[in-house]
């Protein structure tokens, strides 16, 4: 199986960048996101992955004034994708491909994806003929490497990969938490990629976060296997030693998060026996504590007609299930998002939310269970 990706598996995510204002994804830290670029290079990175919606349509402009116009082109390859939810003809996917140019700064792309193919949208990708022109574009010298990101089930994955035995790699959700999960079945979709013979690449190794503050039980047991190692580093190398894994994206937040996250992945070593062992039950340990298996990915939220802080709600919820959780404080901390954002009873059911949510969650019934839990007296 080749590999077209380089040789150093750690990626730079774009989707949670740091920022001046926590409560305004346009708000990007661009001097400290500079300074991770600049370490990211320094210790022999070299992959970048953004996309057209992430922080609110800004993180392509963001890549251009850290990167590009900084860095020489030959020390860098840059990934981005395109998305169902914002194309509704052909002459639709050349306009978003060109503004993508644009944002970015660039000639060419390195890789491009189809973005979040799933049942929902499987069709218009098919309809709109997305797969052959992404081709085109491979063809014209406008992007190097092709292939598609993937949120659903492992049937549906094994008919695309037949139906399109040309797309070159696959990004799929894999972390040790959803490694046996029935809803995202990571082990399964991973096993048709090696099937296939196509190369994967990880996102979402931490789960959006829930990897990197695991539970004092959970914490203990990765402890007792390497004292002073963050959680989120047996996340991200539990993603990096599956062998047909050969990109891992890490969505960093901050200089720290990329100072660890270089740290271990300088040198990488898979994990062993013993290690995958553990972090088997540490996975039994963590899942037991969570409600809503939400990632923060945020995808819910610039589309929502009365601003609701989603994913925040449900993190506050999440919180607030856990043994010794203190309520009052949980409750204060949501008052203090719903200042400045909807409530989570404001929700009109519209269904946007569920419609482009890569979990697949009954985002609407979980709102109103937030809303009973944290809005009452």
């Amino acid at each position: 199986m080749s590999n077209i990706f380089p040789e150093k598996k750690l990626g730079f995510g774009l989707m949670r960048l740091p920022l001046l204002d926590e409560k305004d994804k346009k708000s990007i830290d661009i001097e400290q996101m500079k300074k991770m670029v600049d370490l990211f290079l320094e210790r022999g990175f070299t992959y970048f992955d953004t996309a057209w919606m992430y922080h609110d349509f800004e993180s392509e402009r963001a890549i251009k004034t850290a990167l590009v116009d900084r860095v020489d082109r030959s020390r860098y390859t840059l990934t981005t994708k395109l998305h169902a939810g914002f194309i509704e003809t052909k002459e639709d996917r050349d306009r978003v491909f060109n503004e993508q140019m644009s944002k970015t700064g660039v000639d060419f792309f390195d890789y491009y994806l189809i973005h979040d193919i799933e049942t929902g949208n499987i069709k218009k990708y098919e309809d709109l003929d997305c797969f052959n022109w992404i081709i085109g574009k491979k063809k014209e010298g406008r992007v190097g490497h092709i292939g598609f990101s993937f949120h659903s089930g492992p049937e549906l994955l094994d008919e695309v990969l037949t139906r399109h035995p040309e797309m070159e790699f696959v990004q799929l959700q894999l972390n040790y938490l959803d490694w046996e999960s029935e809803s995202v079945q990571a082990r399964k979709n991973y096993e048709v990629c090696v099937k296939h013979g196509k190369p994967v690449i990880v996102m979402e190794p931490v789960k959006g976060g829930t990897l990197a503050a695991v539970p004092e039980q959970a914490k203990k047991m990765l402890d007792n296997l390497e004292e002073g190692k963050t959680p989120a580093s047996w996340a991200v190398r539990f993603a990096a030693s599956q062998p047909n894994v050969k990109m891992v994206l890490s969505g960093m937040s901050s200089l720290a998060q990329m100072e660890d996250n270089t740290s271990f992945m300088q040198d990488f070593r898979p994990l062993g026996e013993l290690e995958m062992t553990t972090i088997r039950a540490v996975a039994d340990v963590i899942n037991s504590g969570i409600t809503i298996p939400c990632t923060g990915c945020s995808y819910c939220t610039p589309g929502c007609p009365m601003s609701i802080a989603i994913p925040e709600y449900f993190a506050l919820y999440n919180k607030d299930e856990r043994e010794g959780a203190d309520h009052r404080a949980d409750k204060e901390a949501y008052a203090a998002i719903a200042a400045n954002a909807g409530k989570a009873s404001d929700c009109i059911a519209c269904g946007q939310c569920e419609g482009i949510c890569p979990q697949k969650l009954p985002i609407i019934d979980w709102l109103q269970k937030t809303a009973r839990k944290l809005e009452c007296n």
